[in-house]
């Protein structure tokens, strides 16, 4: 009998031990996808960031990393139709994201996306500014 009882937890053990654990992703439909980053500095205040991934949006939101920045605005370059100025006004501090913006028109093909922005001080160095998607 207790050879039964060793055996029949030794069993419990190694599955517990050995399980798979399901991991959902979060690049489905309806999840956000990067659409491209960008490293910006305390030299420049305007830069260009072009979209290679050909799929359509509805919404858009900025991650920021290693240095924090005030996002003053975008303007959003369409494959069709005229481009969107987004006013953001927004201080993003490192690690930190934007408000989620909706784009016009419902899910449209984005070719670039222009950013005017501060940085926050001279010793933060650069921030990387990650924007993503969602359809």
């Amino acid at each position: 009998m207790k050879k039964i009882v060793v055996l029949c937890m030794v069993v419990l053990v190694v599955q517990l031990t050995t399980a798979q654990r399901v991991v959902r992703s979060n690049a489905g439909v309806g999840g956000w996808k990067v659409l491209g980053s960008r490293s910006v500095t305390h030299n420049a205040d305007h830069d260009k960031m072009e979209v290679t991934l050909h799929d359509s949006f509805r919404k858009l939101k900025l991650k920021v990393t290693d240095s924090p920045i005030n996002m003053q605005k975008m303007v959003v370059d369409y494959d069709s139709g005229a481009p969107e100025n987004i006013e953001l006004r927004q201080d993003i501090p490192k690690g930190g994201e934007s408000r989620v913006i909706d784009l016009r028109g419902g899910k449209r093909k984005i070719r670039a996306i222009h950013f005017w922005y501060d940085t926050k001080g001279f010793l933060n160095g650069k921030a990387v500014v990650t924007v993503f998607g969602m359809k």
